[in-house]
């Protein structure tokens, strides 16, 4: 029986493309925001940038946050479908929105879908791979998130340079995600549930039959069988994990992993890439541009990065990543404040490390933490404790995401990005001390 068949990579393709739109759909306000910005559009200053941006933050740590209870009690086939009514419906309602209160209520209801589509993708992708393509098939949601972004990037480009005396061009940018929204809907009734879920259900043939479908070896399909044998009790209470340490200690590693994915800075860079290096002195149409070289360095290190990581430790190797998070956050810090060289020197300077911190964290950092949140936790609580680090990665987004420009407004980019290259040492150290693999694989076989 062959392992890799087409209904298990046309599935992951379909799933993949919830991380797909959290891509485009974070990546997207990149170059919108300076258009709707504008005095005749929706005239935005720096706080109600910052609101327009972080309503989406805000609204994906609810929908993450929700998302495990409803994939728990509907499964994950029927709650990827709601996601993707939830993406096509609040994307056009962004699209069409006239007042700045009304776009960041879209926003808000289009974060729930990234929340959701954030925490159930992977987990989705984990549940229904053999144990020798997991590691593949939960990175292909991690570069479709990249890919995602990049797509984002050259539509704002495109249609920045090419209608940029339009300036209602934003809303046409952000209308372009309603296409992949719609392939999600369609194809979330083609593929299976998770054979995991409909087994915890007590579907056991049901479970077996897409094991089958899915291509599953006989051998995996046994070892499934006796591990639903052994589960006493499939789903734990709340109660019961609160009175558990194994588990009480995974949740807190799921919590710290999504902290670190967020306080590196990242997703500064993505939404206000464009704001940023207009204020270093480039064009509009220029910063454009220069996304797509950022967004193209980073889908091609998300691919290099993933495949090291399915050879390489995954905490070695998110280290690494956030060592490069310090160095080229440090130097692009440096860069903005020192005025060593020329204007059209200082400019390539900030693009190429601005393009390397990316690749640094959408290579290793991003993908390594999702990796690891995604084979964290036992299937009996995994939806629920995915939702809670998934929320709170989101939370932390959406703190970051708030206040910072009001702090490039109030003390500069060249200060914030030093502050973000502590933010990254702090988080090497955070994994050299707290995330430590004996502790974990001793947790997650807990009594």
């Amino acid at each position: 029986m062959r392992l890799n068949n087409h209904v298990l990579n046309y599935s992951t393709y379909v799933i993949a493309l919830g991380g797909f739109l959290f891509g485009y759909d974070t990546g997207v306000i990149n170059g919108a925001l300076a258009f709707m910005s504008l005095p005749d559009q929706l005239n935005l200053s720096p706080g109600a940038q910052g609101m327009v941006s972080s309503a989406l933050i805000l609204g994906g740590c609810i929908g993450a946050l929700s998302i495990g209870t409803l994939a728990d009690k509907y499964g994950r086939q029927r709650a990827l479908r709601w996601i993707a009514i939830i993406f096509t419906l609040s994307t056009i309602g962004c699209a069409f929105s006239v007042h700045m209160s009304i776009l960041i209520s879209f926003r808000f209801l289009l974060g729930l879908a990234v929340g959701a589509a954030s925490s159930l993708s992977p987990m989705y992708l984990a549940e229904i791979s053999p144990a020798s393509l997991q590691v593949k098939n939960i990175n292909r949601n991690a570069i479709s998130i990249v890919l995602g972004q990049l797509i984002a990037f050259i539509v704002n480009a495109i249609l920045g340079n090419i209608f940029g005396s339009w300036h209602a061009v934003w809303r046409l940018m952000i209308m372009a995600a309603a296409v992949p929204a719609i392939l999600l809907w369609i194809g979330s009734f083609t593929i299976p549930n998770s054979p995991k879920w409909e087994s915890l259900r007590g579907h056991v043939k049901k479970a077996r039959d897409i094991l089958v479908s899915l291509g599953f070896t006989q051998q995996s399909i046994a070892r499934a069988k006796q591990r639903q044998v052994n589960q006493d009790q499939p789903l734990i209470s709340w109660q019961k994990i609160l009175r558990q340490p194994a588990l009480k200690y995974l949740l807190i590693i799921g919590v710290l992993l999504a902290v670190i994915q967020q306080i590196s800075g990242v997703n500064t860079v993505m939404y206000y890439g464009t704001v940023i290096l207009e204020k270093v002195g480039m064009t509009r149409g220029t910063s454009l541009y220069s996304n797509i070289l950022v967004g193209v360095t980073s889908l091609i290190a998300s691919i290099v990065g993933t495949r090291l990581l399915a050879t390489h430790n995954h905490r070695r190797m998110l280290i690494t990543g956030l060592m490069g998070n310090v160095i080229f956050m440090s130097l692009l810090s440096l860069t903005m404040q020192l005025h060593f060289f020329s204007q059209s020197v200082t400019n390539v300077l900030v693009v190429l490390w601005m393009t390397l911190f990316l690749a640094s964290h959408q290579g290793v950092v991003s993908p390594g933490t999702w990796l690891m949140l995604a084979e964290l936790f036992p299937i009996q609580v995994e939806a629920r404790f995915m939702s809670v680090a998934t929320a709170v990665l989101w939370l932390t987004n959406f703190g970051i995401s708030f206040i910072f420009p009001i702090l490039i407004s109030s003390f500069g980019a060249s200060i914030v990005f030093l502050i973000f290259a502590l933010s990254n040492l702090l988080s090497v150290c955070l994994s050299l001390f707290f995330i430590k693999p004996k502790a974990i694989h001793a947790a997650r076989n807990f009594d």
